[in-house]
């Protein structure tokens, strides 16, 4: 987000020459700041309809609960007005039936009023079957509404779950800009750091190639003003056998490192030492 109204430049993400294939081999496959800013944006679109999918589906069941309400009122005031109405009809069934039985015990001769009777009493012993099927259906179709309602809850908690994720990964999503934000700041910075220090180290071994010409010429010149005996074997040793400086330009190499590390502050870094650099670069592809 730092670098979205800044244009791009060249130098800026200008890779100095390092010898490892490591490091050459990250610096080819690191992603173009627009590329992951585009696909960041892409996230968060994709989280935004989410979002609003989750708003519609919370308001639908919303109005399906209140729907499921009322029509649970509705079953439950038809199964109380059922039961009443059925309990009354086999109460005067059961009334009925004493009555009759009173009278068949009483007048013999009236066999086919008690036949019409127990006619009657099949067809409310039926009509009692039909009721209490239905009745049952009506308390499954009760008990299935209440198993409903105590599922609300849980839902409930599904959609606080799902906006406590959308937070976090908003969240996630504002730290994973500032944090590219500052591995690209440290990336130009180590850039910087790495040029300024090829110029120095060049600087030196120049410095140091020409101490090593004038130290020669000194020593030749030396050699040549005083002679002795056995000058033939010391000068072939001295000039020609590579010894005569051989301890001296180790003592200066070291000494322009610690120059280097010293003048430079704690970042500098001598010629063909490459670790703190590895530990920078590998600190900001993380």
């Amino acid at each position: 987000m730092a670098g979205r109204n800044h244009p791009y430049s060249r130098q800026q993400h200008r890779r100095p020459s390092i010898d490892g294939p490591r490091l050459l081999h990250q610096g080819l496959h690191r992603p173009h700041p627009a590329a992951l800013i585009e696909a960041q944006q892409r996230e968060i679109q994709a989280l935004l309809l989410d979002n609003q999918r989750l708003a519609a589906t919370h308001v639908a069941l919303k109005q399906e609960l209140a729907v499921a309400d009322q029509e649970l009122r509705h079953l439950s005031s038809t199964a109380v007005s059922v039961k009443a109405d059925t309990d009354a009809r086999v109460h005067e069934v059961y009334e009925r039936s004493l009555k009759t039985e009173a009278e068949l015990r009483s007048i013999d001769e009236l066999g086919a009023d008690l036949s019409q009777v127990k006619t009657d009493i099949q067809n409310m012993t039926a009509d009692r079957k039909e009721f209490t099927s239905k009745l049952r259906e009506l308390n499954e179709e009760l008990v299935l509404a209440h198993s409903e309602l105590e599922q609300l809850p849980a839902i409930q908690e599904e959609i606080q779950d799902m906006r406590q994720e959308i937070k976090r990964g908003r969240a996630a999503i504002e730290y994973e800009k500032k944090m590219h934000a500052t591995n690209l700041e440290q990336s130009q910075i180590i850039e910087k750091n790495m040029i300024s220090m090829a110029h120095e180290i060049e600087k030196l071994h120049a410095e140091l190639a020409d101490a090593e010409k004038r130290a020669r010429a000194a020593a030749a010149a030396s050699t040549a003003a005083t002679p002795a005996p056995g000058y033939a074997s010391v000068y072939s040793e001295a000039v020609y056998g590579g010894n005569l400086y051989s301890d001296h330009y180790p003592m200066q190499q070291v000494q322009g490192g610690i120059n280097v590390s010293t003048q430079y502050g704690p970042g500098g870094v001598p010629h063909g030492t490459s670790a703190p650099y590895d530990v920078q670069w590998s600190n900001v592809h993380r």
